[in-house]
């Protein structure tokens, strides 16, 4: 362990690698063994950035490096998009837009593809936005920040911004969306309901609007 409590990996290359070659399976014939391991390289050291323990990197990279992938997929019409998509962004990608993503996918019953991610990322979820889902029944359990990436945006048909400025890049041809809503991390749970609440209204309202609902 280092000062940071940072857990040090004695063969990262080979963790990563058996990271791709895991990858590899799921988009053999799609992508190139080569950017496979370019978008799990680049994934880990996203990550990284704001990790205080990293002994669950690789997990979290692996998730983060498919996600990527499947987007950039979607957006090169290498594969099929069988639903519409939402992305939302927030500051610290900790609070807000799990929050939303969450409860957009609990609300449309899984027929919208759904994202989150971060202008600057944190490196956890506030134990209040995990207390205020609970309390509805949604676990953010397997959730966890990550970083704002071109591929995303670019495979989204709506995004939803939330309070993070001009830090999306915009695109033609797609929605976009700034929601107005108070930061979690500066709140108590009853604030964070409230914000919890303001969401779920929001993206009733949003979902009705794509005819989803």
């Amino acid at each position: 362990m280092t000062e940071k409590g940072m857990f040090e990996f004695d063969d990262l290359e080979g963790i990563l690698r058996r990271v791709a070659e895991r990858l590899d399976d799921n988009f053999t014939g799609i992508f190139s063994k080569e950017t496979i391991e370019r978008y799990v390289k680049e994934s880990y050291d996203l990550l990284a950035v704001n990790a205080t323990v990293t002994v669950h990197l690789p997990s979290l990279t692996e998730r983060f490096a498919k996600d990527r992938l499947r987007a950039l997929a979607q957006y090169e019409t290498k594969i099929e998009k069988d639903k519409p998509s939402i992305l939302f962004v927030c500051v610290h990608n900790a609070g807000r837009s799990q929050m939303a993503a969450a409860l957009a996918t609990e609300l449309s019953s899984g027929r919208v593809e759904v994202r989150s991610a971060g202008s600057a990322p944190s490196d956890s979820i506030p134990q209040n936005v995990h207390d205020a889902m609970q309390e509805i029944g949604l676990s953010l359990e397997n959730a966890f920040p990550k970083p704002l990436t071109d591929e995303v945006v670019r495979a989204s048909d709506v995004v939803i911004t939330m309070g993070c400025g001009d830090a999306c890049p915009i695109y033609p041809g797609k929605r976009y969306e700034d929601w107005s809503l108070n930061d979690p991390s500066e709140l108590d749970l009853d604030g964070v309901k409230e914000v919890r609440n303001d969401i779920s209204e929001r993206i009733s309202n949003l979902l009705k609007e794509m005819k989803v609902l």
